[in-house]
């Protein structure tokens, strides 16, 4: 199928950002391991795509230096960040410093990195990858997932350019 892109009037880049900025979000960390050693990064847009088979998905910008480290394995982990974990998501959204200094983490059956103390986590294998403008669109079929008393936090929630977290009405 085929889809027309009809020209519209141009959208400002900012203001754009700023309107999507009212949609509250969870945090992740995409994680991989290259050459014996955790790699990762800070990502907002991950949603989940199918549950047979069981398909999430993560956006990436196309200029990432983390993820073509992660996508050469073939494989990632999703960690979904807890309330109190806002200094590891600032921690792995910095480049050029070391991601994973003072990060407790412990590795899935099949070797990515888990993230103490996390809301949940999944292990994946890339499924597939597509091109979207300036992001790739990478899908993950999920192959091993946090036992549900790992369950135990709130989400980490992102809001309007701040940390956010869930309260009881």
């Amino acid at each position: 199928m085929t889809i027309a892109h009809e020209t519209a009037p141009a959208i400002d880049p900012r203001a754009f950002r700023d309107a999507l900025g009212h949609y509250a979000s969870g945090i992740t960390i995409i994680g991989g391991i290259e050459g014996g050693e955790p790699v990762g990064f800070t990502c907002q847009s991950f949603y989940s795509v199918s549950t047979e088979p069981p398909l999430v998905s993560f956006s990436v910008m196309t200029n990432s230096t983390t993820y073509p480290r992660i996508r050469d394995t073939g494989r990632f982990s999703v960690n979904v960040l807890s309330h109190h974990q806002h200094a590891v998501s600032n921690q792995f959204a910095r480049k050029g410093t070391d991601k994973w200094a003072g990060i407790s983490w412990q590795p899935t059956a099949a070797g990515d990195p888990v993230i103490a103390d996390t809301l949940m986590w999944l292990d994946c294998e890339i499924w597939a990858e597509h091109e979207a403008g300036d992001h790739l669109i990478v899908i993950g079929r999920v192959v091993e997932m946090s036992p549900p008393e790992w369950h135990k936090h709130e989400p980490l929630l992102y809001f309007k350019g701040r940390y956010r977290h869930l309260r009881d009405a």
